[in-house]
């Protein structure tokens, strides 16, 4: 993820998004992580705003453009099912509130790319696929590119175009699995048998490599 973002530069090998060389952090991109890490002075929309604070072109134009930019946030926020909420703290919010929020901070300056560090890991199941769900809607508006990182094979096959595995440390991308699962993808393709039948494959592929990896350990 960091790699991906420019945080950090490849020690070997390079990096390409949209066709150009990664070379420093990317300002197309949008991230959330497994904690939301809001900031429990803000509320909501001023959580979702922060990116446009301190992210050019529109921290130039933030405060001529304030308005605008909150009208912004409080569409997103409705979208995501947070409508009413948008002046609350986040200590005001459930954990699957602030983590709609979070999904919506990192994409209210309109990324080309989101990058997602198993943002849904921490939440319930039925709140888990309420916001694939929301995911799923809101790239279908927006149409940007997401990068998942998630241990959930389901979540990964209901979400996904293309799945890699990865090995232990240091990380290899090990399987490489095309979803042709059509789109727009409902929950009730999850009880398919198309769809168990692929997150078994995947799951056969990752014991097969724990054990490859446990017969080299001894």
């Amino acid at each position: 993820m960091k790699l991906t973002n420019g945080i950090k530069m490849p020690s070997m090998g390079k990096i390409r998004i949209d066709g150009q060389p990664v070379t420093g952090p990317l300002k197309i991109s949008g991230m959330a992580f497994q904690a939301p890490s809001l900031l429990p002075w803000r509320t909501t929309v001023d959580n979702v705003l922060l990116p446009l604070e301190i992210v050019e072109p529109y921290r130039s134009s933030f405060k001529a453009k304030r308005k605008e930019y909150v009208e912004r946030a409080r569409k997103l926020l409705q979208k995501v099912g947070l409508g009413g909420y948008e002046d609350k703290f986040p200590w005001q919010l459930s954990g699957g509130m602030q983590q709609r929020a979070s999904i919506c901070r990192a994409l209210i300056h309109e990324p080309k790319m989101l990058l997602l560090d198993e943002p849904f890991g921490a939440l319930d199941a039925f709140t888990r696929e309420e916001l694939w769900c929301i995911l799923r809607d809101l790239w279908t508006e927006q149409r940007f590119n997401v990068i998942l990182v998630t241990h959930d094979l389901r979540e990964s096959v209901f979400l996904a175009d293309t799945i890699y595995v990865m090995s232990k440390s240091p990380g290899r991308f090990m399987v490489r699995k095309e979803i042709e699962l059509p789109r727009p993808r409902e929950l009730e393709v999850t009880y398919s048998k198309e769809f168990s039948d692929i997150v078994h494959e995947l799951r056969g592929h990752i014991g097969a490599i724990r054990k490859q990896g446990a017969e080299v350990a001894q």
